[in-house]
């Protein structure tokens, strides 16, 4: 039976979402990968306590999330199960809704009734009354934004959600969603963007900017570029790498000889810090407090482990940021 670390709080920052009264560790768990049947369960279990032990209290989900789709939230269910019943108020466990999960017209997007369905759907495969943050994972170009933001409030009113997100939106969009959910008494929680410093479209885009005004928290998903601002790509393309597979979201075409350029500069920067390239990558996200928190996987317990160690140097120098920003601007 698992018993959590009695200094489990100890270590770990939570900061404020936005103007809400709910805080998120500086680190919380992605469920992307490595939590679908092609992975041993003991493992997977291993990461989710080992994350709890550590303070890394959110775990973040989508119904697409696997593979095959829904099978990350089934093995949150069985590890909630076995686990973390006693420390279910413990946790932010958040879903989302957006992308494909069945066939016809109902199965993907935006509309009242597929993400209301998509949420029981989702409820039920973790074995939950409620998730802490239901998400629309990406604007629908044809459905109303007033009947998506409906579907988000409508969760909470039925006590199916205590919060509410979105994320691939525009700050445009964002700030629109922002006021039909103001206008409707459920106030936006929270966006969900990529960013990492190879990808810089939440600043560039006035992203962040809108968020800051609308006093929304964020949290940074893909911070470590799927794998690229880690130490693997060093030396170019590991044989079993995600780049190798030619992996939807990550080529081999990406790994360029001029990326793996910038990557060694990088990791000079992370060593003179006393960090792993990862590390850096992650405190790079982080810094100045914009971002709430950074969503990471992991594949091992001690990946996660690396992973968190970067809270211990979050502050960064002017001359060091001029520097990774010359170095990745080229």
């Amino acid at each position: 039976m698992y018993t959590a670390h009695p200094d489990r709080y100890a270590e770990m920052p939570y900061r404020r979402t936005g103007r809400s009264g709910l805080k998120l560790p500086a680190l919380s768990l992605g469920l992307w990968h490595n939590f679908g049947p092609d992975r041993p369960v003991e493992t997977q279990r291993a990461i989710l306590r080992r994350a709890f032990d550590l303070g890394v209290t959110h775990f973040d989900l989508a119904n697409n999330y696997g593979p095959p789709p829904g099978s990350a939230e089934s093995a949150l269910g069985e590890a909630l199960k076995a686990d973390f019943a006693p420390y279910r108020d413990e946790l932010v466990i958040s879903t989302k809704a957006g992308y494909l999960m069945w066939p016809g017209p109902y199965g993907e997007w935006g509309s009242r009734k597929y993400m209301l369905s998509s949420l029981d759907q989702s409820l039920s495969r973790m074995g939950l009354e409620y998730v802490d943050i239901f998400y629309s994972h990406r604007p629908d170009p044809e459905t109303p934004l007033e009947e998506t933001m409906g579907a988000l409030h409508t969760a909470v009113q039925q006590g199916k959600a205590l919060y509410v997100g979105v994320s691939n939106y525009s700050a445009e969009q964002t700030r629109e969603a922002a006021r039909i959910l103001a206008e409707l008494g459920t106030p936006l929680l929270i966006h969900q963007p990529r960013y990492s410093m190879l990808d810089r479209r939440p600043e560039t885009g006035g992203l962040l900017d809108a968020l800051d005004e609308l006093r929304v928290g964020s949290i940074a998903y893909s911070p470590l570029e799927q794998g690229l601002l880690t130490g693997r790509y060093l030396n170019g393309i590991p044989e079993d790498s995600r780049a190798a597979s030619d992996s939807p979201f990550l080529n081999s075409d990406a790994v360029t000889e001029e990326l793996v350029g910038k990557l060694r500069a990088l990791n000079e920067i992370a060593g003179s810090r006393g960090q792993s390239l990862a590390q850096l990558a992650l405190a790079w996200v982080l810094r100045q407090g914009r971002v709430t928190s950074a969503l990471v996987g992991a594949s091992s317990p001690r990946q996660l482990e690396d992973s968190v160690a970067a809270i211990g140097n979050l502050d960064f120098g002017a001359d060091e940021l001029a520097r990774i920003d010359k170095i990745v601007q080229g």
